[in-house]
């Protein structure tokens, strides 16, 4: 399929970029005509059917919902169908994500270029797996579909939440809402109805705008930069070949792909930990719980706030913000501004903003108290994030420990005794 066959809707069309870790896919879609699907019938995927990357991220998993009719395979794409008499398809899935399923997939692939399996579909057709009956089959996948829906839940409450306190900032520092308003002359009890204040939040806010760089801002704010915001501070890499360095790491250390892998801007622990040696050699050192990082590199934008100490790589912009500033401003403001920090980067290579491209961005700095306030409207909602996120973790564990043991056998599951 080329480009000019896709259309505004129709069939969606899987590819490798929808396969994201989980049951269900997400990113963006892509679709065909009917008709176009109708001609790729050997391309046309349905419920509970597996998809498989065979070029690319390869020993990824994700299974076809039942939410549509069909759907199609992109050419970077394989499908298994489960004959139902002989195989759950979702007990199929979560073989394909142990350990096991994973080195099956992945045993006859080639890492030179860009990864792929060679001979994808004879590969996939070898592999061999212990089956338990059917209905044993089933209730191994319902335990623990049981664990991924609850983690899919707090995934989608959290992206709600997201949304709340992207919407605040977005109405207070960007469309200045309560300053229009005041500027109206909308009665303060108007105001406040719609849009969610109180009296004293809303005489915090100006009524008029003053002229500056920018345009015209609230009256009363300024215009300064984000470096006099923050302590805007990178990080380094240890040697990777002295092990002192890596051996027996006990503080967390962060590269770009530990929040590539990140659901919510919560970062609670890395990929890789640095011993105390190999955290002398990074002069930044422990970044202090609630500072902002964000990537300045392959690519620039991931966000997070640490809720651990965490030194960094050289891949971040980090900045602890200094006294009276809110970090979720730096956070949403980080979000909001991308466009304007990628046109500051630079490189031949791949794009990446330096501290000294970065530190001049002009910023419409409110007063010290709509910080304040800013802050306890959304420090109740990023802190359900975080629990969501920790209660997330735990469950994965859980998930992950209880797998191979169920597939293998080791816990038996009793059938009789799971339906009564």
């Amino acid at each position: 399929m080329k480009s000019d066959t896709y259309t505004q809707s129709g069939v969606p069309v899987i590819r490798g970029t929808n396969i994201t870790g989980g049951r269900s896919f997400s990113g963006d879609w892509v679709y065909v005509s009917e008709r176009d699907a109708d001609q790729l019938s050997s391309c046309n995927v349905r419920e509970g059917d597996l998809v498989f990357p065979h070029r690319g991220s390869i020993g990824e998993v994700g299974i076809v919902p039942g939410d549509r009719e069909r759907y199609l395979l992109s050419s970077s794409l394989m499908s298994l169908k489960c004959d139902e008499t002989k195989a759950d398809s979702l007990y199929l899935y979560y073989f394909f994500k142990s350990n096991e399923g994973r080195h099956q997939l992945l045993k006859n692939a080639s890492q030179v270029g860009t990864p792929g399996i060679g001979q994808p579909l004879t590969s996939l057709r070898s592999i061999e797996l212990y089956l338990p009956p059917v209905e044993q089959q089933k209730h191994i996948a319902t335990m623990l579909g049981c664990l991924d829906d609850k983690i899919e839940l707090n995934r989608r409450m959290n992206e709600t939440l997201e949304a709340m306190a992207r919407a605040i900032f977005q109405s207070w520092f960007v469309d200045f809402d309560p300053v229009r308003a005041n500027a109206s002359g909308e009665s303060a009890e108007s105001i406040c109805q719609r849009l969610g204040l109180t009296p004293d939040l809303l005489a915090l806010f100006p009524d008029g705008f003053e002229d500056s760089e920018l345009g015209e801002i609230p009256a009363g704010w300024a215009v300064e930069s984000i470096g006099t915001l923050a302590n805007v501070t990178g990080g380094s890499t240890p040697n990777t070949k002295e092990p002192k360095y890596w051996d027996d790491g006990v503080h967390y250390w962060a590269t770009p792909k530990d929040l590539s892998r990140l659901s919510s801007p919560v970062l609670l622990g890395t990929e890789r930990k640095v011993s105390d040696e190999g955290l002398a050699q990074i002069g930044s050192g422990l970044l202090k719980p609630g500072t902002f990082l964000l990537s300045s590199r392959a690519p620039i934008g991931y966000r997070a706030i640490n809720e651990v100490p965490v030194a960094v790589n050289q891949g971040f912009i980090a900045m602890a913000p200094n006294s009276g500033v809110s970090k979720y401003f730096l956070l949403y403001w980080a979000e909001w501004a991308h466009d304007e920090i990628v046109s500051r980067a630079n490189g031949s290579t791949f794009l990446e903003i330096s501290k000294a491209n970065f530190r001049p961005i002009p910023v419409v700095r409110p007063t010290d108290d709509l910080f304040e306030k800013f802050d306890r409207y959304v420090e109740p909602i990023y802190k359900r994030i975080v629990s969501n996120e920790q209660e997330t973790q735990q469950l994965v564990a859980q998930r992950d420990s209880l797998l191979p043991k169920l597939l293998s056998g080791e816990v038996p599951v009793d059938v009789e005794e799971e339906a009564s």
